[in-house]
């Protein structure tokens, strides 16, 4: 090569290194407050990008010039984006974050009956958003409730599927279920309205763990589960999910929005059909309750005056559940030749908000409900019907440092049935007519922008019980904004009917013996709790820690064990106790990766007072755990979702020398699923498979003497005098089946 050539070699490769180097950008993110450590720090449509420092300060290099755009996003903040031009930035640049404590802190309602910060809220409020249910698709929100920790749906019949929803280990009449801040799921309803929920409707769900009776009255005992339906304004115009598994059911979920003038209305159809008996454990019986199902619901809000919104809700829900023998049809309803347990249930429900002033902060909230049920259990047929209605006027006002809210309710109950629960003296029908009015105050103080006390009581006045009064306390210290430390206690009670609540009651197995007139149950509840945020330069970790204790008298207990053809209920000689401590830890990675873990630990026991002996409450985990582990492609196109629940052994009800054990095995249900997410112009759309109890567990010997239903043969070659019983469940009968859907939604 020539001089001048080597020369023009030297020179290009310089001028072309010079071109390539790459230029610097040098800033700091802060906040009104101070820097904001670990911001995330990147050019839009770009894969250039860091994470600032614990200074908030940060350095990316850009090959080329030009003009970009700079995001920055960072856990507790809006996400702001700058232009910048390249070359020709000289000072460092200063981007300032605006607060959203949303990111951090879900509005919550149901703690304190007004829209407030979750870390604000003084009462301990537990919310999970319509995204983790997605995570493992149910046909219904009482299936998947079983991801939350605490809450345990548990079946209480291996032939009919009926089953309630527990908190921290109370039975489920304990647990007042809500629909938009309205005790619409009446205790009649506890034994099947709850799968006539769609996961579809679900916005989220709120939970309050311990006696909510200041705020919510009667069976707000052991806790309160608030479901938040999806608003008409931020749903899609039409929305479809549709799912089957493997072993025959389908399960579909559709709705559409429609407006009218500033109004606006949601319209949802929910259809479930599971029709195939299967016998996998070879007992002659179905494994699971075989349903059809349809549940109609229409919700719309409207703007008010006041610059407040209205809404109305209806839901309409018809349901046909059947189990049995495996010959069983529907002719055999009510015979001795195959035992078959059938329900039909109708039931209507209606909700509302209306804002009545516009200088006041004043609401009046109504539910109306109307239940049908039609059934047999084996031979023994029971027809139910119940009527409640729930009226309540709310006033909410600010005066210096107290948040005032003060309510008048009156709640109307109804029942009637064929039972001797609705029986005088003289075996004349007579049904149950309940009025119960109720004044409430709450104040709420902030002391101090770290210290706020809550106060609050509450009067009912029983039309056969007489006064009832609710009293509740709460201190909350947050020492910074993403911590806090909570200490409530208060009062519940329940007004028991055991026809509307207990399905022991109602099935053909067992007589049931009622030895005097049942008094209301009280408790006094204590609960610590600690709760903490903690910002991460890839994410963020969430804690949410809670020891609880619970004193109840005037306890209903039902006796199992002294007669296996009885069961016998009074009021407990005694006290009952529920204690324990719960864990709830997220981890949320940038990277696309997410975690939720969740323990309960707990002793849950009844104390006799005349025989001096502890007996431990049926059905209560000393251990329970839940978890998911999640993973999102950075494109968002495809996630895997791995979801658990553990539970420990557990007391069961066993007849005297049964052969069952008296506790449960330990249960893994483990559930894995893939999706493939694709977005067009005007529709999403969802793919979606996998697997449901990995481990192909399955419970051994749920029904006791299942080839002799009708006990016509219990003297024969049965030295123990088993009779046939439905109550022995700790796990579904379902083993492995695969689960195929898909979603879309119409923007």
């Amino acid at each position: 090569m020539t001089l001048r050539g080597l020369i023009l070699f030297w020179f290009t490769m310089l001028s072309g290194m010079s071109w390539a180097q790459p230029f610097p950008v040098k800033g700091r993110v802060q906040a009104a407050d101070g820097p904001v450590p670990y911001a995330t720090v990147r050019l839009v449509d770009g894969q250039e990008g860091t994470a600032a420092d614990e200074s908030g300060a940060f350095q990316l290099s850009v090959n080329t010039q030009g003009n970009y755009l700079l995001e920055v996003s960072a856990i507790g903040y809006k996400t702001k984006q700058v232009s910048i031009r390249i070359p020709g930035i000289a000072d460092p640049l200063i981007i300032r974050l605006e607060e959203d404590q949303q990111t951090l802190d879900d509005i919550v309602v149901t703690g304190t009956m007004r829209e407030v910060g979750k870390l604000q809220s003084p009462i301990p409020v537990e919310v999970y958003g319509n995204t983790l249910f997605r995570k493992n698709p149910t046909p219904s929100i009482f299936e998947g409730l079983s991801l939350i920790n605490g809450v345990q749906p548990q079946l209480n019949c291996n032939v009919c599927g009926a089953g309630d929803i527990r908190i921290n280990g109370l039975d489920g009449p304990y647990t007042m279920v809500l629909i938009d801040g309205m005790p619409i799921v009446s205790s009649l309803s506890t034994v099947y309205g709850l799968s006539g929920i769609p996961n579809s409707l679900v916005k989220r769900i709120e939970v309050v763990k311990g006696p909510a009776s200041t705020l919510y009255g009667s069976e707000a005992v052991g806790g309160v589960i608030n479901i938040i339906t999806r608003d008409p304004d931020d749903a899609s115009r039409f929305y479809a999910d549709v799912f089957a598994t493997s072993i025959g059911e389908v399960n579909m979920d559709a709705g559409a929005v429609l407006k009218s003038g500033k109004a606006s209305s949601m319209l949802g159809i929910n259809y479930f059909q599971f029709t195939n008996a299967r016998d996998i454990n070879s007992d002659n019986f179905a494994d699971a309750a075989l349903q059809q199902r349809v549940s109609l619901f229409n919700k719309w809000q409207y703007p008010h005056r006041s610059g407040r919104t209205g809404s109305v809700a209806g839901r309409l829900i018809y349901e046909d559940r059947w189990g049995g023998e495996l010959s069983w049809t529907k002719n055999l309803r009510g015979s001795d030749q195959v035992y078959g347990e059938s329900v039909y249930t109708r039931r209507l429900e209606l909700i509302g908000t209306q804002p009545l002033t516009q200088s006041q902060n004043l609401s009046f909230d109504y539910s109306i409900n109307h239940h049908d049920q039609d059934a047999y259990y084996g031979l023994q047929q029971y027809i139910g019907r119940q009527q409640t209605a729930f009226t309540q006027a709310r006033w909410l006002t600010t005066a210096g440092k107290h948040e005032l809210l003060a309510g008048l309710a009156y709640r109307y109950i109804f029942y009637d049935d064929n039972t001797p629960g609705t029986s005088n003296e003289q075996f004349v029908n007579q049904p149950s007519v309940t009025h119960l009015p109720g004044i409430f105050f709450q104040d709420e103080i902030r002391w101090h922008s770290s210290f706020t006390t809550l106060l609050g009581m509450r009067a009912d006045h029983h039309n056969v019980h007489g006064n009832i009064f609710s009293p509740r306390i709460s201190l909350k210290y947050a020492p910074g904004k993403n911590q806090v430390f909570r200490l409530t206690g208060g009062n519940g009670f329940r007004v028991v009917n055991l026809f509307t609540e207990d399905h022991a009651a109602l099935t053909g197995a067992r007589q049931v013996v009622i030895r005097e007139a049942l008094r209301p149950e009280e408790s006094w509840n204590v609960n610590a709790n600690y709760m903490h945020t903690i910002p991460m330069r890839e994410g963020f970790i969430s804690l949410d820690v809670s020891a609880f204790y619970t004193h109840f008298t005037n306890r209903i207990v039902g006796d199992f064990l002294t007669d296996p053809d009885k069961i016998i209920y009074d009021n407990l000689r005694g006290y009952s106790v529920s204690r324990g401590v719960t864990l709830n830890a997220d981890l949320n990675l940038n990277s696309g990766f997410k975690m939720m873990t969740g323990i309960t630990l707990m002793d849950v026991y009844l104390y006799e007072e005349s025989a001096d002996e502890r007996m431990p409450q049926l059905f209560a985990p000393r251990f329970s755990g839940t978890g998911s582990l999640s993973y999102a492609t950075p494109d968002h196109r495809w996630a895997v979702d791995l979801t658990a629940r553990v539970q420990g052994p557990m007391p069961m009800p066993v007849l005297p020398d049964d052969f069952r054990p008296a506790y449960s095995p330990w249960v893994p249900l483990l559930n894995l699923q893939l999706t493939r997410h694709l977005h067009t112009a005007r529709i999403d759309w969802e793919f979606y498979g996998g697997i449901k109890n990995l481990l192909n567990f399955i419970p051994l010997n749920p029904l006791m003497r299942p080839f002799d239903p009708f006990d016509r043969n219990i003297d024969v070659d049965n030295p123990n005098g088993y009779s046939f019983d439905t109550a022995y469940s700790y796990a579904p009968v379902q083993g492995l089946k695969g689960f195929l859907g898909i979603r879309f939604n119409l923007k």
